[in-house]
């Protein structure tokens, strides 16, 4: 429909759509505690002409109010695919243009090898800073998975009896139903979006810790490096496996320290009695 003009408007709706492209080159602006801040252009003009590309790509668009949960579910997805911490490696036109539908998935051209070259370009005084920057943003990323997945469920719980009130219902006018299922389509692009999202940076973490491991090697940050990984790894794996009754909080479980930090190679024959 937006591209159905002719003559003079199709011309001003390419302008438009030049402009607002434009000012998507800018990333989604931050406020307080790295909080996506109100925006009019980011909120509003922006989803509303990707909402006409994303017609024009022939895919479900939905004119219904979002709920609750899903605004929520919308909030925490962008903080798992922007954290605070990734502002300054993961391209932000990319993932801004994604996330108002300007253009499709665009997240194949994201490079995980960007993060190590993030950490190599730094010039910290001790080479373990760069280790600690690995811990502390793996840790961060794990934080961010439960309440990410909890909201998840809830949505998905919601769209299930959506769509069973609409088979119960003999009579759903075409629109209402066309706008259910695309609002179920629209949430599930949303989780598999924050999914393909925490996968990137799993692989982005461990490349970063074995190149690591080759450049400046540390006796004392390479075991908490992959301690940190494996954390934010389980809090993926456990939020895939359901996190309402199976997902076990992983940044609170203890590990134990391999033999090898801790004396490995003193043992002493066990005394005889």
């Amino acid at each position: 429909m937006l591209f159905c003009q002719r003559g003079r408007g199709a011309v001003k709706t390419i302008l438009v759509g030049l402009l607002l492209f434009s000012a998507a080159a800018c990333g989604r602006p931050v406020g307080d505690f790295n909080r996506a801040e109100p925006n009019v252009i980011h909120d509003k003009v922006l989803p509303a002409f990707g909402n006409g590309l994303a017609r024009a790509r022939k895919e479900p668009v939905s004119n219904f109010p979002l709920t609750n949960d899903e605004k929520l579910l919308r909030n925490l997805g962008w903080g798992l695919v922007r954290p605070p911490h990734a502002g300054d490696w993961i391209a932000a036109t990319i993932v801004e243009a994604q996330r108002t539908r300007i253009t499709k998935a665009e997240d194949w051209r994201l490079d995980p090898r960007e993060y190590f070259r993030l950490l190599i370009s730094d010039k910290y005084r001790s080479s373990d800073a760069r280790y600690d920057r690995v811990i502390a943003d793996a840790n961060a990323d794990a934080q961010l998975v439960r309440p990410f997945c909890r909201v998840a469920e809830r949505v998905n719980a919601a769209d299930k009896e959506r769509l069973a009130v609409i088979r119960r219902t003999p009579q759903v006018s075409q629109q209402r139903y066309a706008g259910a299922t695309a609002r179920v389509w629209e949430n599930q692009q949303v989780i598999e979006w924050a999914e393909r999202s925490m996968e990137f940076r799993l692989k982005a973490y461990k490349y970063a810790i074995e190149q690591l491991q080759i450049e400046t090697p540390s006796a004392t940050r390479v075991w908490d490096a992959n301690t940190a990984w494996r954390r934010f790894a389980g809090a993926v794996a456990a939020a895939q496996q359901g996190c309402n009754k199976n997902f076990v909080d992983v940044t609170e479980a203890p590990v134990q320290q391999s033999r090898i930090y801790t004396g490995w190679g003193l043992e002493r024959e066990a005394p005889i009695k």
